[in-house]
Parts: C-alpha cells; structure tokens; sequence
C-alpha cells in the first residue's frame, strides 16, 4: 500500500523532479488536458476530477505520514487535481490553458484570502484543499477572461 501511496502521490514520480515539482504537476496536468482530457464529456470529466481528489486525500495522508511530513514538496497529487479543477470547460487553447496554469500556480502559491488556513486541516483532506481553493479562484477569473475576450 505504502508504494501505491508513493505512486499516487508523486504522480507517478512527477514529484521528484528537483525544481518545481508542483509547477511540473501542474504542467503535465495542462498537457493531458489540451492533447486528450477536453474531449471528456462534462460528467466524465468531473467524476475523473472526483477520482484524483479522493485519492489524493487517502494516499497522500498515508504518504505524508510515513515521511513525518505534514505537507512534503514531492507530494504533487493535489497540484493535478487543483490544476483539473482550474481546467474544467476550459476550451484547450494555449492562451486560456496559459491562463489557467499561471493563475492556478499564482494562487497555490501565494495563498491569499485565507487559502492558506486550509492547511491546517489534518492529513490528506489538508494537503488536497488548498489546492481546490486556489483552483477554484483560477476557474472564477479563467472563466471571466474567457468571457470578457468573447
């Protein structure tokens, strides 16, 4: 279990990466959206964000326990599905995947108004929601873009 946990929660290694894990999560996750997840119908595409998160909160409070860290920079299982979040609907052109992924990151990491609090919830349920938040905050203003461009 605790090598699935690994797994899961790296994203497949993704978090190992030396520079940026997150911003690297994020990325990959931008990439599979514009090559492959847009075509998801609506329901399909939400029930596969569903799926990241839950097990994001499981797998990661196993991993994050068993490296005594609360919130390890290797674990970047939150990252894809904040980033998931921030794409959903999105249509895959580079400037609003670009829009996406700059305000996603911006947020994820500045964690401004009160993002950050979200923190401290304990284990996996922590690690995962202040990455939804800021996702969240990413889709409200991708979506106004998108809108205001139109």
């Amino acid at each position: 279990m605790l090598k699935l946990a690994e797994i899961i929660s790296t994203f497949f290694g993704a978090g190992f990466f030396p520079l940026g894990p997150g911003t690297l999560a994020s990325l990959l996750t931008v990439l599979l959206y514009r090559y492959w997840l847009y075509r998801l119908a609506g329901p399909v595409y939400l029930l596969l964000w569903l799926l990241v998160l839950m097990a994001g909160i499981y797998f990661t409070g196993i991993y994050a326990r068993h490296l005594n860290l609360k919130d390890p920079g290797k674990i970047v299982i939150d990252e894809v599905a904040g980033q998931l979040l921030a794409l959903f609907l999105i249509e895959p052109d580079w400037k609003w995947l670009a829009a996406s992924f700059l305000l996603f990151r911006f947020f994820d990491i500045l964690k401004p108004l009160g993002i950050r609090k979200l923190e401290k919830i304990a284990d996996g349920w922590g690690i995962m929601a202040d990455d939804q938040a800021a996702a969240l905050l990413a889709w409200v203003i991708t979506g106004l873009l998108v809108l205001a461009v139109k």
